[in-house]
């Protein structure tokens, strides 16, 4: 008894008889996009954005991140310093 049960857990699990069946159903999702887009196809979307944007932005981007880690720490060691002066 205990052999035909381990005999159908293995045939259950058997990724190799997964592979090799011809027809394999697609995945719910994949249904659902098909079932959508059969009715309301998705505009083409470019593979990657312009270059030139996208330079400018992380140019940007890095020197205000910058000053602003800069001033907050500036901002911190003033208060520390100011609070260290007056304190009794």
């Amino acid at each position: 008894m205990a052999d035909s049960q381990q005999d159908d857990h293995e045939r259950e699990f058997d990724i190799r008889w997964a592979d090799a069946a011809e027809h394999k159903e697609p995945s719910a999702r994949a249904r659902m996009l098909a079932a959508r887009w059969k009715h309301d196809p998705p505009g083409p979307v470019p593979f990657r954005p312009e270059p030139d944007h996208v330079a400018r932005r992380h140019r940007r981007s890095g020197w205000v991140s910058t000053v602003v880690v800069l001033g907050s720490v500036a901002a911190v060691i003033l208060l520390l310093g100011y609070f260290r002066f007056t304190a009794p």
